[in-house]
């Protein structure tokens, strides 16, 4: 190793970097080029595959009475585009929700905060940085890759510093002071600008979506809006009767209903026992019929969409109208065997036939859930209310009802069926438990997530490869296209990968936590996803960034920002610049290389083929009808890192290169997302917009990190002074937090009384049901559940037990199942 000299690299410290200006301009049109290569590939197939694949591309539209309304996109090949387009709000709402409102309106703030601030950047920021700092496209950071001739305007030593330019230059330039310090100034001024402008645009955008959530709840009475999630309840009050009458004590309105939680652990764990079962049972007679391809029955669709298990990433592919999936026919086989072990610690068996063994073990299982739902269950400290009016519910939730800390508590009760059933029965301690217990793994994979970013970090820096393998660095040092394709194109293709694949693990520790609903499931995703990529794909990224690969030097920096804590601040300053270049072909490849594959969901036509040879049941098949379902938890996190990542550098040399990137992200963004949340994909209106409130925290996060970076930058320069004028920005947004928490999260939570007096702005309304109930399954769908109705109940005690779901056609005398097959 020691025959190379990684100080001889085009961009090592060393050499005298002629060729970094077109390295730059390399990578970045070989990211443009690939990223249009793919984005277009994959929006063209699209537009050839949407009026074939239906059952995929509009299975929202064919299967959700809520999308019924939404006006009919043509089969043309580009046709469909500006009809979308013309879909309002209004119809956004109507049809799909606050949430997805909400949704779409973060992306309306950013494309009007980006158009703003790049319309500045690029009169103003730009121009000045040409004029006086001799700035280029594409940006490029070595001194000697630009012309650095004398500066006859006379920049002072921090201003060229801050313009890239060498020592040299530095001191020529001290004769004349036309221009000292301006340049400076300018950073000071726009940081202010823009902070203030993002500000603006929360507390206007937070105004309207307030007003339209309290106009859109305020109009409707359904069960979920009228029940109270009532916790803590003391032992002596744990009965029907005796809730009931507290509330009722209470004068606020009257008691409806009162569902006390029990532990019904026993009974939930044998009905999931009973599904394996009889899914084992339903597999053994398909070995017996045969496993042929046939249609199947609307009958059959119906029971998929009403009992099946929806899962998260089960695709559709086939044309729903023509009902033509892939079922199963029966053609003779020899009937199966199955082994069962018995004796001493179950070291001895025999084979036994599979189809008797399993209709015997669901026979008893029935036998047993029926008896096990007369039990009286024990009583939990948990209770849901249904008072008699909204009005009602409203007063109890935002009042205090017992005196005695954590006692009584009275929360807004989530919608029947999103209710978590099984940990409605779990202690206040196990809860805790788990909460923190899921907090120090996240904490835990956070310094992984760091070791695994150290190596791609490495890789944007050649002189970084040449620590490990020079031969490679070299090698790569004399093709400018295969190093833009390592040092730009493999780490952000990495960083792209993780942000798909690590919000699946965190939201497995999500459901771990024991939450009550999967509404809150949901917003504790979207807080963990964007934890990780604003932390670890982000701050810890930038900060390693341009250090060398040695975990050395990383435990150096590590070391000394734990000395300093303005260490942090002028290593982020530093990586910052160096790193602009690395979050633009960043932003390029998710924008135009990798939205449209969501668009074309890719995901779900990847995974069908391998899930269609897994399947074999009738219940297989129908399970691969449902649509995937749209998860804000994967999507939203990723979205605010960009925006984060845009307010960061609004002022920095690049910004309007980076701006102008990221308002083309956001614009493609919410016209795919626009799609896919009225036609394609399955979404549940779990947190009625609640996730604007985390919107907002991670935007102020960003500003307050924006700020610190900028503070940095310029103590970084020795401007010392105009750094300490950052920091009344600094505290300012602080208190800005904290003043729009306390003055908008509470009616993002609750509804205000007069709301509920109000008349509703969505149309004309039936008697006894509003536009939302008519338009929404969150008025219908949820709270008319087909098995529990209008009551809040664990479906283990109601739902009829299900069928064994065979084959059309089953050959006479080879029944065993004593007239329970449901043939399909």
């Amino acid at each position: 190793m020691g025959e190379y000299n990684c100080s001889l690299l085009s961009n090592g410290e060393g050499n005298a970097q002629q060729n970094q200006h077109k390295q730059d301009q390399t990578a970045l049109y070989t990211q443009l080029v690939i990223s249009i290569a793919l984005g277009l590939g994959a929006f063209l197939t699209f537009c050839a595959l949407r009026p074939r694949w239906t059952g995929l591309y509009a299975a929202r539209k064919r299967q959700k009475n809520a999308a019924s309304n939404l006006p009919v996109l043509p089969d043309t090949f580009f046709g469909w585009i500006p009809v979308l387009y013309r879909i309002s709000e209004e119809q956004v709402l109507a049809s799909a929700g606050l949430d997805a409102y909400v949704f779409l309106s973060f992306f309306r703030m950013a494309i009007k905060f980006l158009a703003i601030t790049f319309f500045v950047a690029l009169v103003v920021i730009l121009p000045v940085n040409v004029h006086y700092v001799n700035y280029s496209f594409p940006p490029s950071h070595s001194p000697q890759a630009l012309d650095y001739s004398p500066n006859p305007r006379g920049l002072s030593a921090a201003t060229a510093e801050l313009g890239g330019y060498s020592q040299d230059s530095i001191m020529t330039a001290q004769g004349s002071s036309n221009y000292p310090s301006s340049l400076l100034w300018m950073y000071v001024v726009f940081t202010y600008l823009f902070a203030s402008l993002a500000m603006y645009l929360l507390v206007t955008t937070t105004q309207k979506v307030i007003r339209i959530r309290q106009e859109y709840l305020g109009s409707q009475t359904t069960v979920t809006d009228r029940t109270i999630r009532l916790s803590g309840i003391p032992p002596e009050l744990r009965d029907e009767e005796k809730i009931k009458e507290t509330i009722e004590n209470l004068e606020i309105g009257k008691v409806e209903s009162v569902i006390l939680c029990r532990n019904w652990k026993e009974l939930d764990d044998m009905m999931a026992q009973r599904l394996v079962v009889l899914r084992k049972l339903e597999e053994a007679w398909t070995v017996h019929l045969g496993h042929s391809r046939a249609r199947s029955t609307q009958a059959s669709r119906d029971r998929s969409q009403s009992r099946a298990a929806v899962r998260e990433d089960a695709p559709l592919l086939e044309d729903g109208a023509d009902h033509e999936q892939n079922h199963v026919v029966p053609y003779g086989q020899d009937r199966p065997k199955t082994r069962i072990w018995f004796g001493f610690m179950g070291l001895q068996s025999h084979l036994v036939d599979a189809i008797d063994y399993y209709e015997e073990r669901l026979r008893k299982l029935d036998e047993k859930i029926e008896t096990t739902r007369k039990k009286d269950f024990k009583p939990t400290p948990l209770a849901f209310v249904t008072l008699d009016s909204v009005a009602a519910c409203q007063m109890a939730v935002q009042a205090t009802i017992d005196p005695q800390p954590l006692q009584l508590q009275a929360n807004p009760a989530p919608p029947p069926s999103d209710v978590i059933w099984q940990n409605t029965y779990l202690t206040r301690s196990s809860r805790i438990t788990r909460a923190w217990s899921v907090t120090f793994i996240i904490l835990l994979l956070s310094v992984f997530w760091t070791a695994l970013l150290v190596p791609i970090a490495g890789l944007v820096s050649l002189k970084s490869i040449c620590s490990i393998w020079p031969q490679l660095a070299f090698a790569l040092d004399s093709n400018p296209i295969s190093q833009s394709l390592v040092a730009t194109g493999l780490p952000t293709a990495l960083i792209s990968l993780l942000t798909v694949l690590v919000p699946f693990l965190y939201y497995w520790l999500s459901t771990q936590q024991g939450m009550l609903s999967q509404g809150e499931v949901e917003m504790s995703l979207i807080s963990k996803n964007f934890f990780f990529t604003f932390f670890n794909l982000f701050v810890l990224f930038t900060i390693f960034g341009t250090a060398s690969i040695s975990y050395a030097k990383i435990n150096d920096t590590l070391a000394g920002a734990s000395k300093d804590a303005s260490e942090i601040a002028r290593k982020l300053a530093t990586s910052l610049q160096d790193l602009d270049y690395f979050y633009i072909n960043l932003i390029i490849l998710q924008a135009l290389g990798l939205f449209p594959f969501r668009l074309l969901e890719f995901g779900s036509v990847a995974l069908y083929p391998i899930t269609l040879i897994g399947a074999k049941t009738p219940r297989d098949y129908a399970e691969l009808v449902q649509p995937p379902v749209f998860s804000y938890g994967f999507y939203l996190p990723q979205t605010l890192l960009v925006f984060v990542i845009c307010t960061v550098y609004s002022v920095l040399q690049s910004s309007w290169l980076i701006l102008f990137f990221g308002l083309v992200y956001f614009l493609i963004g919410s016209f795919i997302y626009k799609y896919q949340l009225l036609y394609a994909m399955d979404h549940r209106q779990h947190s009625t917009g609640q996730a604007w409130l985390i919107i907002c925290n991670c935007v102020t996060i960003g500003l307050i990190f924006f700020e610190i970076a900028m503070a940095g930058l310029l103590a970084l320069r020795t401007a010392f002074y105009r750094s300490i004028l950052i920091i009344p920005l600094l505290a300012g947004t602080i208190w800005f937090s904290i003043f729009f928490r306390r003055t908008f999260d509470p009616l993002m939570k609750f509804i205000a009384l007069r709301s509920l007096d109000s008349n509703t702005p969505f149309g004309d309304i039936f008697p006894g049901e509003t536009r939302y109930e008519r338009e929404t399954d969150h008025g219908r769908a949820v709270d008319e559940d087909d098995e529990t109705g209008l009551r809040y109940i664990n479906p283990s005690l109601v739902i009829p037990l299900e069928e064994v779901w065979l084959a059309k056609g089953r050959p006479n005398g080879s029944s065993h199942a004593d007239g329970r097959q449901e043939e399909v």
